[in-house]
């Protein structure tokens, strides 16, 4: 009989040291989903407390504040946009949840007259990651900053650097790598059950229906002169910067950005990489709206060729995903725990399942396993599909943010420092060149080292 799994896997001490990257902050919190709660007010203790500054209140910005507000031991004190319009809507929303803050509308002038600070969180357009993060980390700041690292290779190099030289705390937001169901499955199904078997191959996709571009209240209209004191050419571009070379990465980098990163993270390095997109829908963008790339990563084994689908144009496909396929297995991740599932080829017996069941690794999904009509002779026997067993009740980026603040306190350790980061956004970067060659790119380790 299997095992209660709350034995196996909701032992916080158990499971943060058999992992070796899960770090102090982990905690499962339940063997079946559960919904986001709300966020309200957190009671935050003044001893102790991390001051820190949001930098950026957009899209991005909105969705990290509700982590950090959830956060108890972190004070929000400051709050930085350059459009007023968002920056007053941030600070009435703070205010009514009893978190005053004091508001800026340049980073710099922020920097010059908040003393008391710890970290700042860069949630701001790709372009401006590289000096904003840069200036952070010379005043003496931790800095947490939204993928990607900076719309340039040179840029997010130039961040390693000046992390090394202050010696203070760069972490970068590709928060799966603190999401306990991800780090569950690499170390404990991946690598140490290694119940793929042998990998050969890997899929992901994040598509998306049209949609409109992003417009303005007329009367909240930034000036030509403050726009373009910060890299505007007009109010469209603003507010839609995503889609503009020179300010954004587009698709690859905005959505794609997050499944490749998890193929890099798992998979190693890649050694080329060949790519298609174009600009086929939208007429008023810069980026191009679809694109699907192909990498190839070694491995003692074999070649494992990678493919990663962006669409903008269609939500076809079946939501955002990873899928990691093998001769004994394939799994599929995704944020969206409705998505995961593991399934178990029929040829597996060189891993005991049963194993696996007994050791709470797996679950079995009820109905499923059972024996399907053949359709066609040449058609393999069906994938008996399990669960896996592992759930939270925090929203996606709380994780990955508990984890850079546990590391400031010296209780943890970042799961995506900067050199880390650039050693995977380099090919993302060489995914973008490989759509505009419309040539296969040759890769090297050397060449991702920041």
């Amino acid at each position: 009989m299997v095992k209660p799994l709350l034995n196996r896997l909701l032992n916080r001490r158990e499971f943060i040291s058999a992992s070796t990257v899960a770090g102090a902050t982990l905690l499962l919190e339940g063997c079946k989903p559960k919904a986001a709660t709300k966020t309200a007010a957190v009671s935050k203790s003044p001893l102790n407390a991390i001051n820190i500054a949001l930098i950026g209140y957009g899209e991005e910005g909105k969705v990290l504040l509700e982590s950090i507000l959830n956060i108890e031991g972190v004070r929000l004190v400051a709050l930085c946009d350059i459009w007023d319009y968002h920056l007053q809507e941030g600070a009435r929303y703070l205010g009514k949840v009893g978190n005053e803050v004091r508001t800026y509308t340049d980073y710099e002038d922020l920097l010059a007259k908040e003393k008391d600070l710890q970290a700042v969180v860069i949630a701001t357009p790709d372009f401006w990651h590289a000096p904003m993060t840069n200036a952070c980390l010379k005043a003496g700041l931790n800095v947490y900053c939204e993928k990607m690292m900076s719309n340039t290779i040179d840029g997010a190099r130039s961040m390693v650097k000046t992390m090394r030289e202050t010696g203070k705390l760069l972490q970068i937001g590709h928060q799966r790598r603190s999401n306990p169901r991800y780090l569950f499955t690499k170390n404990r199904l991946l690598q140490e059950a290694q119940f793929c078997g042998r990998l050969t191959a890997a899929q992901g996709q994040w598509n998306r229906a049209v949609k409109e571009d992003f417009g303005w209240p007329k009367k909240y209209e930034l000036s030509a002169s403050t726009l373009a004191k910060y890299g505007y050419k007009d109010m469209h571009q603003f507010r839609n910067w995503r889609w503009y070379k020179g300010l954004g990465g587009g698709p690859l980098s905005d959505l794609g950005a997050h499944q490749i990163d998890i193929f890099n993270w798992w998979l190693g390095p890649p050694k080329s990489v060949i790519a298609s997109g174009g600009l086929d829908y939208y007429k008023n963008h810069d980026w191009y709206d679809n694109a699907m790339v192909i990498y190839e990563y070694p491995s003692p084994q074999g070649v494992i060729r990678a493919f990663y689908q962006v669409q903008t144009t269609t939500s076809s496909g079946g939501g955002y995903f990873e899928t990691f396929m093998g001769d004994e297995g394939t799994i599929k991740m995704s944020e969206d725990p409705s998505i995961c599932a593991i399934y178990r080829e029929a040829r597996a017996t060189e891993v005991s399942w049963d194993d696996l069941l007994q050791k709470g690794y797996v679950r079995a999904k009820a109905g499923a396993g059972d024996d399907a009509s053949k359709v066609d002779v040449r058609e393999t026997a069906q994938l008996a599909e399990y669960e896996i067993p592992v759930f939270f009740n925090k929203p996606p980026h709380q994780p990955h943010l508990e984890n850079f603040f546990s590391t400031i306190r010296g209780t943890a350790k970042l799961n995506c420092p900067g050199d880390e980061a650039f050693s995977s956004e380099y090919y993302i970067h060489k995914a973008n060149e490989a759509v505009a060659s419309q040539t296969r790119l040759v890769l090297t380790p050397e060449e991702a080292k920041a």
